[in-house]
């Protein structure tokens, strides 16, 4: 046996031993193990509009990226399966700075439910109380809205380590929760305290003042004691809620959507079914018209799809519906380079070159136009990818992850099985089985 066709061997028996291995075979026996969007699981869609008014431009981003862990590891812990969240922001182009939360909850049916895991979260902040104040009559300061009494400082429960149940003998024992922050939150505290000695640093849990406390001394060890009139429980319920995630901006609920699991299975077969039909009739195209190349190439868009779901397991993808169209459509991609490869082997065939110099020549001139075309699609998928919405960015990203995988298939698998069949001696079969569309030879 040939190196070329030891090659080709270990790449099929490979691919297959590793689409079993992954159990990509399960839809056979009726189920889809994978991670499946809300649209073909069915669930509940929660989107919030988080308040930006109060945080500098350049701090956006990473407020947005700690409110989504944050909310992350708060539905994480009730325990729902493959939950999604994930931000959502208004397009460079746009005039208004929105930012918007969407909240996947995959088998949660129950909105109510839902709105509670997220709702219940704390929103934790320090502000200090403002300088000029004691320089104005009390009548003056009755006419200031509270929340304008205080100015932000940056510090809030984005910080935060973790959060811890005490008890402070004042008389009798108090409940207090006791915080720690984290290297960033340290920092700024100790910042805050040593800029501040003096003055009343406000703690605010969801908007209200809990606890005004009046910084003595500059604190470098990064903990925080909030008191007031707790019961061990309230305290210990407190300390909790904090750990599971103090929010670090506020937001709120902007719309919900319910989506029946039935929909989703009518959905998910509806796109099992489509792809399946589509690959059938594009198997029978390459094989009717390019013969002997045409099944080459239907074997290696097989492992192309093997490939891809591996892919979609190990990163992992969550599948929705526009994520599925995007998948099929970059099958057509891949058949498209086979396609371009199989032409310009025939041109060198008319120009009269032997069978392998043919098949070198035809990839080699081939070559340039699919990677062309090909960058071309990952540059339309990656603008979709980053001003689309929830749903156009699954389908970036599965059409762009196929447009990879695609390259690698037409011009390595099936360049490595066309030399693997290719005969020495060009004779009549040999003209046959490399012929194209309806000449005989």
């Amino acid at each position: 046996m040939s190196k070329t066709r030891a090659i080709a061997l270990w790449i099929l028996v490979g691919s297959l031993l590793l689409g079993y291995g992954m159990n990509l075979y399960a839809p056979i026996a009726g189920r889809f193990p994978f991670a499946l969007g809300l649209d073909l699981a069915g669930g509940t869609q929660l989107i919030y509009r988080a308040d930006i008014a109060n945080i500098p431009d350049s701090d956006v981003n990473n407020s947005m990226m700690a409110l989504r862990d944050v909310i992350e590891r708060r539905v994480n812990m009730f325990g729902v399966s493959e939950p999604v969240v994930q931000v959502e922001k208004s397009s460079f182009l746009a005039q208004n700075r929105d930012q918007r939360l969407i909240v996947e909850l995959p088998g949660v049916t129950d909105i109510k439910k839902a709105t509670e895991m997220i709702g219940s979260t704390p929103l934790l902040e320090f502000k200090l109380l403002r300088a000029d104040l004691s320089k104005m009559s009390e009548e003056e300061r009755k006419k200031i809205p509270e929340k304008e009494l205080f100015t932000n400082t940056g510090l809030t429960g984005a910080y935060l380590k973790r959060a811890t149940l005490q008890f402070q003998k004042q008389g009798i024992s108090a409940p207090v929760v006791a915080l720690e922050f984290n290297k960033e939150g340290t920092d700024l505290f100790a910042s805050i305290t040593r800029e501040h000695n003096g003055e009343v640093l406000a703690i605010f849990l969801d908007g209200q003042p809990i606890s005004t406390p009046v910084i003595r001394d500059e604190i470098v060890t990064g903990t925080a004691i909030i008191s007031g009139s707790f019961t061990a429980v309230e305290a210990r319920e407190l300390a909790r809620n904090l750990n599971f995630g103090a929010l670090p901006v506020p937001i709120s609920l902007d719309s919900t959507e319910s989506v029946g699991a039935s929909l989703g299975v009518k959905a998910l077969n509806a796109g099992l079914y489509s792809g399946i039909v589509g690959m059938i009739l594009v198997v029978a195209f390459l094989v009717l018209w390019y013969r002997l190349p045409g099944f080459v190439a239907s074997v290696s868009l097989g492992l192309y799809v093997i490939f891809m779901l591996v892919l979609f397991k190990l990163i992992p993808v969550t599948l929705t519906a526009a994520g599925i169209a995007g998948f099929i459509l970059s099958i057509g991609m891949a058949v498209d380079a086979n396609i371009l490869i199989f032409e310009r082997i025939r041109e060198e065939r008319k120009a009269g070159k032997e069978l392998e110099d043919a098949v070198t020549e035809g990839f080699s001139r081939a070559w340039l136009s699919i990677r062309d075309s090909n960058i071309s699609s990952m540059i339309t998928a990656v603008i979709l990818f980053w001003l689309g919405t929830s749903i156009v960015k699954g389908f970036a990203l599965t059409f762009g992850i196929g447009v990879l995988v695609s390259m690698l298939t037409a011009v390595s698998v099936s360049r490595t099985f066309l030399f693997a069949i290719s005969p020495k001696k060009d004779t009549r079969i040999t003209r046959f089985l490399f012929g194209i569309g309806m000449n005989r030879t």
